[in-house]
């Protein structure tokens, strides 16, 4: 990895992991579903973030089962962060109508 990419991962390490740890202050505070769905989304999104840079750096392989050429793993922590986040905003446009 190049001094730059890691200046990038530390970045985003540390912003993500704020965020992550606001989130689950957060959700001991709630019990609302779109808000807790938020809060999963934020997880799943820094857990994505540290599995990429396990990948990076060769301590995981993102190998096995793949779905178009594309390591399952890899696609879960992409598409469920969106998904729980897609889920939250749902809740709450249903709630203000």
């Amino acid at each position: 990895m190049e001094e730059n990419e890691i200046i990038l991962y530390i970045i985003k390490l540390i912003l993500s992991g704020i965020a992550a740890f606001l989130a689950i202050a957060l959700w001991s505070k709630t019990r609302d579903a779109a808000w807790m769905s938020l809060v999963a989304g934020a997880v799943t999104g820094y857990a994505g973030i540290v599995f990429e840079l396990l990948v990076k750096m060769g301590v995981i392989i993102a190998g096995g089962i793949r779905l178009a050429g594309i390591p399952l793993s890899s696609l879960f922590f992409t598409v469920i962060p969106a998904l729980f986040f897609i889920l939250a905003f749902i809740l709450m446009l249903n709630r203000t109508r």
